[in-house]
C-alpha cells in the first residue's frame, strides 16, 4: 500500500477500544475476509492482510502508543513487516487457532485434561486344534499403569499440581517477531498448563509406572495366522482418568503334524494299502477336536488322488458354514515280502496282464 489507512479505522473501532475490543475486532474481520472463506477473492485478501497489520500493531502496547502519539511514521525501524515476501496465511496460523481454534473448526488440544492411552500390540501363536476349536488364553502384557502410591497423579502425598506462572495455565506462550505473533508449547510444563512443585518418589511424577498383568483373550474358532483381534480398554491406562488404549493381539499358527491349512481349507494324508485301493474301503480319520469321520476310499483309487469331504474344514469365524476337508491318498507300498507274498504278486500280476490282453481283444 503507497498510503497506509488508519488503523482504528481498518478494524472499525475507537481510538480508546480496550485490547478485548481490539481482538474481538480483529476475530471478526479475519473470519470475514480470509481467503479460506473467499476463495479467488483478491480484495478479500488484501483486507484481511490490512486487518493482520492493524491487529499487530494495536495488540502490541508499545506500538500502540507510538502509533497513536507519531502515526504510521512513528512505526519505521520497529521490525516493519513486509506482506509481499512472507506468506502471512501459515505466519499467522498459531494465532487463529489461539483466537478460535483455527478454521478448521478444530479447538486447540490442552494436555492438561484428561487423555487417552496408548494402544499395546502382542504376538500370540495357537495350535491348529486350538484355532479350530476356538479357546481363551491368559496373555501377559507389561506396560505403565497408574502409580498406586499417588493415585496416578504424579504428585507427593499432601501436594498437588499448580498452576504455571509461565503460561498461567494455556500450556503455550506467545512471542510477537515484527508484526507476527509466534504461539508455542510452554518450555516451563511443556504444554501441561500445571506444574509439580512435589512430584511422586516412585513415578517421579510421570503418574505411571511399568507393571505386568495378565489380559484373558477369547480366540474364535476358525481364526487364521494373520488376524488381529482388538481388546478394548486393555492397552495403556488414560492419563488423569482418561480412558485407556486397546490392546491388539496379532494371531499366529504353529505348524500342524497330520492337518495343513490353506485358508479355510484342511489338507490332510491318509495311507493305504493296493488292496485296499484295488477293492475299495472306508478310513476313520481323526480330526482336530478328537472325534473322527469315516472316509469312502473308491474301488481303484490312485496314489495321488484327492477325495473332498465338503463342510469338514475349518469354521468360519462368524460361524457361517465350513471350509472342505482335502484327503490326498497314498498307496502304501512295502519294503520287504515274504516269499509267498512274492509269489502271490507274481501271480497277480500275470493275471492282470491277461486281464488286459483280453480286452484289448475284446475291444473293451
Amino acid at each position: 500500500m503507497s498510503q497506509k489507512s488508519d488503523y482504528y479505522e481498518v478494524l472499525g473501532v475507537s481510538r480508546t477500544a480496550s485490547s478485548d475490543e481490539i481482538r474481538k475486532a480483529y476475530k471478526q474481520a479475519a473470519l470475514k475476509y480470509h481467503p479460506d472463506r473467499n476463495p479467488g477473492d483478491p480484495s478479500a485478501e488484501a483486507k484481511f492482510k490490512e486487518a493482520t497489520e492493524a491487529f499487530s500493531v494495536l495488540s502490541d502496547d508499545d506500538k500502540r502508543q507510538r502509533y497513536d502519539q507519531f502515526g504510521h511514521a512513528g512505526l519505521e525501524g520497529m521490525g516493519g513487516f513486509d506482506f509481499q515476501n512472507v506468506d502471512i496465511f501459515s505466519q499467522f496460523q498459531d494465532l487463529f487457532a489461539d483466537f478460535f481454534g483455527g478454521f478448521g473448526g478444530a479447538p486447540r488440544s490442552r494436555r492438561n485434561g484428561p487423555q487417552r492411552g496408548a494402544d499395546l500390540r502382542v504376538q500370540q501363536r495357537l495350535t491348529l486344534t486350538e484355532a479350530y476349536q476356538g479357546c481363551k488364553k491368559e496373555i501377559a502384557v507389561r506396560a505403565p499403569s497408574p502409580c498406586e502410591t499417588c493415585q496416578g497423579t504424579g504428585a507427593a502425598a499432601g501436594s498437588g499440581r499448580e498452576v504455571c506462572s509461565t503460561c498461567r495455565g494455556s500450556g503455550q506462550v506467545s512471542n510477537a517477531r515484527g508484526f507476527v505473533m509466534f504461539t508455542t508449547t510452554c518450555p516451563t510444563c511443556r504444554g501441561e498448563g500445571s506444574v509439580l512443585r512435589q512430584p511422586c518418589e516412585v513415578c517421579r511424577g510421570a503418574g505411571q509406572v511399568e507393571k505386568s498383568r495378565k489380559v484373558l483373550v477369547t480366540f474364535p474358532a476358525g481364526i487364521d495366522a494373520g488376524q488381529r483381534l482388538r481388546v478394548p480398554g486393555q492397552g495403556v491406562a488414560g492419563v488423569r482418568n482418561g480412558p485407556a488404549g486397546d490392546l491388539y493381539v496379532d494371531v499366529d499358527l504353529d505348524a500342524d503334524e497330520r492337518f495343513e491349512r490353506d485358508g479355510l481349507d484342511l489338507i490332510t494324508r491318509a495311507s493305504i494299502s493296493f488292496a485296499d485301493a484295488s477293492l475299495g474301503t472306508k478310513l476313520k480319520l481323526p480330526m482336530l477336536d478328537d472325534s473322527s469321520i469315516e472316509v469312502a476310499i473308491p474301488a481303484g483309487t490312485q496314489p495321488g488322488d484327492v477325495l473332498t469331504l465338503k463342510g469338514k474344514g475349518m469354521p468360519r469365524v462368524d460361524g457361517r458354514g465350513r471350509g472342505a476337508l482335502h484327503v490326498v491318498v497314498q498307496v502304501a507300498v512295502p519294503k520287504r515280502i515274504s516269499r509267498r507274498a512274492e509269489g502271490l504278486l507274481r501271480e497277480l500280476e500275470q493275471e492282470l496282464q491277461q486281464t488286459q490282453v483280453e480286452k484289448r481283444a475284446s475291444g473293451s
